[in-house]
């Protein structure tokens, strides 16, 4: 089910994706979309130009995996920046959906540091962040990996990105 969560910005799941949500952008933050835009199997090599972000048109596909551990900012920084001016770019202009497998973890937590980084919600932790986003996404359920990454990066994220 898409949620707004603001003017222009919304969050779903694997089939919002895959339905004809009209004309917007889309941030697709699971590896699932990353692997089938690039065609592989597998892991891409950490060499390869577009094992973090791919983007094509209005597609912007991270390779980005719900995880047990901590996300590693060497990692998770430059897929987190492209998102945030991905939105920047083209949410004047055109609707943009942030979708994961679920729409419970990555996509809404991207959306929530967004929001955060813009103002619009509390950014003066990752924990009132997130009590403030409930209020508007309410099947925000991060997995650890990324609910560790957020709180021990916050001020790092929404000072830098």
């Amino acid at each position: 089910m898409v949620i707004e969560i603001y003017d222009n910005l919304y969050v779903g799941s694997d089939h919002d994706c895959q339905s004809q949500y009209g004309n917007c952008a889309i941030v697709h933050s699971c590896k699932t979309c990353h692997k089938k835009a690039l065609g592989y199997e597998g892991n891409l090599k950490p060499a390869d130009p577009n094992y973090l972000i791919f983007e094509q048109a209005q597609n912007l596909f991270l390779n980005l995996v719900d995880m047990q551990r901590e996300f590693m900012p060497l990692y998770t920084d430059p897929i987190m920046k492209k998102a945030m001016e991905f939105i920047d770019n083209n949410i004047k202009d055109t609707p943009v959906l942030i979708h994961c497998n679920q729409g419970a973890s990555r996509a809404p937590s991207i959306g929530l540091l967004y929001l955060a980084k813009k103002g619009m919600i509390s950014n003066h932790s990752y924990a009132l962040a997130a009590a403030e986003f409930r209020n508007s996404y309410a099947p925000y359920n991060p997995g650890r990996g990324i609910a560790l990454y957020l709180q021990n990066n916050w001020d790092r994220l929404i000072r830098e990105l």
